[in-house]
C-alpha cells in the first residue's frame, strides 16, 4: 500500500474516536436544552417531554451518535434547535472569517519566525542571540487574551490606529477590511513567532555542528547557501512538527481573538452554541476542527516525504 493510502486510511480511526468523544462529553454536560428552547416560563413537564420526543433526545446516546454520524457523513449536521438554521450553514457562514485569521497567523508567524530562527542560530552565543531568546521567552509567557486588550487600547483607543473590531469586505471594502485583520492576527501570530523561532534555532544549532557543514564550510560553500540550503531543509522538521501541533493552539486562540475583536467566526459561535445548550451546532464545530486538525497533521507527514524521500521510501518499505 503506498505511503499517503495509509495515512489516509490512518486518519479514520482518529476522527472516529474524536467525533465520539466529543458527542458523548456534550450529551453528559449538565443542563437541558429544552428549557431553554422553550424559556423557564412556558418548560413545563409535559412541554419538555414532547420537545425531547421531536428532537429525538429520549433516545440513548449511541443509537443518537450513529444516526449523527451517519448524517453527518452526508453533509448533513443537523439544523440548531432554537432557530432551525441548519448547522453545515452556519458553519460555511462563519468557518472563513476564522480560517483567514488562521491562515494569515500562520503566515506572517512562519515570515518572522524563519529568518529570526537562522539568524539567531548563526549567531549563536552572541548578543543578537540573546535578545531574540529573551524576547522569545517574553512573549511565550504572556497569554492571549492579555495581548489582545493591550493591543486594542493602544492601538485603537489610545492611538486610533486600526479599527477596534473585524470589518467585513463585502461590507467596509478590502483596506478597511485588512486594517481590521492586523490586531487580531498580530495577537495570533505573537503566541506562535516565539515557538517557532526556539523550535528552528534549537535544530540549527545542532545541524550547524554536523559533520557535512564543516565538510562544505571546508569547501569554500559561503554561509548564506550553507544556512539556507545545507541546514535549513534538515532543520525544518521539527518546525513543521510544532507548527502542525499548535494547530489546535491556534484554534483556541482564534476564539479568544474572535471575543476580543468581535469578528463573529466560527469560534464565537462554538461559545454562543455551548452556553444556549445548541448540542448539535457544536457537535458540527467540533466535527469540522477535528477534520482539519487531522487534515494538517497529514499534510505535515506528506511534507517530510516532500523534503526527505529516504522517509516516503522507507515506510513504503515497512
Amino acid at each position: 500500500m503506498s505511503f499517503l493510502a495509509r495515512r489516509a486510511l490512518g486518519m479514520i480511526p482518529r476522527l472516529l474516536a474524536a467525533s465520539a468523544l466529543t458527542f458523548l462529553l456534550l450529551n453528559l454536560l449538565p443542563g437541558d436544552p429544552t428549557i431553554t428552547i422553550l424559556g423557564p416560563a412556558a418548560a413545563i413537564p409535559e412541554a419538555r417531554e414532547s420537545l425531547r420526543k421531536t428532537l429525538a433526545l429520549d433516545k440513548p446516546i449511541p443509537v443518537r451518535y450513529v444516526k449523527w454520524l451517519g448524517n453527518a457523513v452526508r453533509g448533513d449536521l443537523g439544523k440548531g434547535y432554537a432557530r432551525g438554521i441548519p448547522v453545515a450553514t452556519e458553519i460555511r457562514r462563519k468557518l472563513p472569517r476564522t480560517l483567514e485569521l488562521m491562515a494569515l497567523a500562520v503566515g506572517v508567524s512562519l515570515l518572522l519566525a524563519i529568518p529570526l530562527g537562522v539568524w539567531s542560530a548563526y549567531r549563536s552565543g552572541t548578543r543578537i542571540d540573546n535578545l531574540i531568546n529573551g524576547i522569545s521567552t517574553m512573549f511565550i509567557g504572556v497569554p492571549g487574551y492579555v495581548l489582545g486588550i493591550v493591543a486594542l487600547f493602544l492601538f485603537a483607543v489610545k492611538f486610533r490606529t486600526f479599527p477596534a473590531s473585524y470589518k467585513p469586505a463585502n461590507q467596509f471594502g478590502y483596506f478597511l477590511h485588512f486594517r481590521s485583520l492586523v490586531m487580531p492576527v498580530g495577537v495570533l501570530a505573537a503566541g506562535l513567532i516565539p515557538i517557532f523561532i526556539r523550535v528552528l534555532r534549537t535544530e540549527m544549532v545542532g545541524t550547524l555542528g554536523e559533520d557535512f557543514i564543516t565538510m562544505a564550510r571546508s569547501k569554500g560553500v559561503s554561509d548564506r547557501r550553507i544556512l539556507l540550503r545545507h541546514a535549513l531543509r534538515p532543520s525544518s522538521f521539527a518546525l513543521m512538527t510544532v507548527a502542525g501541533l499548535n494547530i489546535g493552539q491556534l484554534i483556541g486562540g482564534a476564539l479568544i481573538v474572535e471575543q476580543i475583536f468581535q469578528a463573529q467566526g466560527l469560534g464565537t459561535y462554538i461559545v454562543t452554541s455551548t452556553f444556549q445548550r445548541e448540542y448539535l451546532n457544536v457537535q458540527g464545530c467540533v466535527l469540522v476542527v477535528t477534520v482539519g486538525y487531522v487534515l494538517v497533521n497529514f499534510l505535515v507527514e506528506v511534507l517530510y516525504g516532500v523534503l526527505d524521500p529516504r522517509i516516503r521510501h522507507a515506510r513504503a518499505i515497512a
